[in-house]
């Protein structure tokens, strides 16, 4: 058993503004991603595990650009497209991530927007059929000329939000994204077993050991663990 002196200490962060990823972060979506993934991975010859390691937390095409770096741009644009209306009408297995309702329903009123490499409809399809409520700032697949791990989104939505990168916190759970936040400037919380790999500033097993409480001075106190 542990003694209360061998107890990991919680990070606590003060950022003004929240930067959240969804899959993998506030929605479980793994079901309908390996379903999809898998069938693409058969179709061209790869090993389905493999695909899935790169493809969680990067746009579709920009998955298949790291997978098959010589195929044609206009061939994965065009798979992209029928995943992601594939990926449109397939909600079975969508659920929240553990905490994940409480945790939004700790940012009713404060700053904080949606980082997202779905599209705006898949977002708010699949944000519905977990049953959590959308953030009002979006920043989505077509706000963004690069996937993550590029940092764009991020600092876009740092911007909408009107604060500095170094001024919030991102929450993410796949290489990709932990990069992109970093890249921003911006720190990271890493949410579940996929992030502990990729050196977030910040690491939570689950929502549930997310605490955010307002601030008199306008920040926020983020306390994980």
């Amino acid at each position: 058993m542990l003694s209360p002196w061998s107890r990991p200490v919680p990070a606590i962060f003060t950022p003004r503004a929240l930067l959240l990823d969804m899959d993998g972060t506030l929605v479980n979506s793994d079901a309908v991603v390996e379903r999809c993934w898998q069938r693409w991975a058969v179709e061209q010859g790869l090993d389905p595990a493999e695909v899935l390691r790169v493809a969680h937390g990067r746009q579709g095409h920009a998955t298949m650009a790291v997978l098959l770096p010589e195929r044609p741009v206009e061939l994965n644009l065009a798979d992209n497209d029928r995943m992601l209306a594939e990926e449109k009408t397939d909600t079975e297995g969508v659920v929240p991530v553990p905490g994940a309702p409480a945790f939004l329903a700790a940012l009713t009123g404060l700053p904080h927007a949606l980082v997202t490499s779905a599209d705006e409809p898949l977002a708010r399809i699949r944000m519905a059929a977990a049953g959590l409520p959308l953030p009002a700032v979006l920043v989505t697949a077509e706000s963004v000329g690069a996937s993550k791990p590029d940092p764009e989104g991020f600092l876009k939505g740092a911007a909408a939000l009107g604060f500095a990168p170094g001024d919030c916190l991102a929450f993410e759970d796949s290489g990709a994204g932990i990069a992109a936040a970093l890249a921003a400037g911006v720190p990271v919380v890493g949410i579940g077993p996929r992030a502990a790999a990729h050196r977030p500033t910040a690491h939570a097993d689950t929502l549930e050991s997310v605490t955010v409480a307002p601030g008199p001075d306008g920040t926020l106190t983020v306390t994980v663990g």
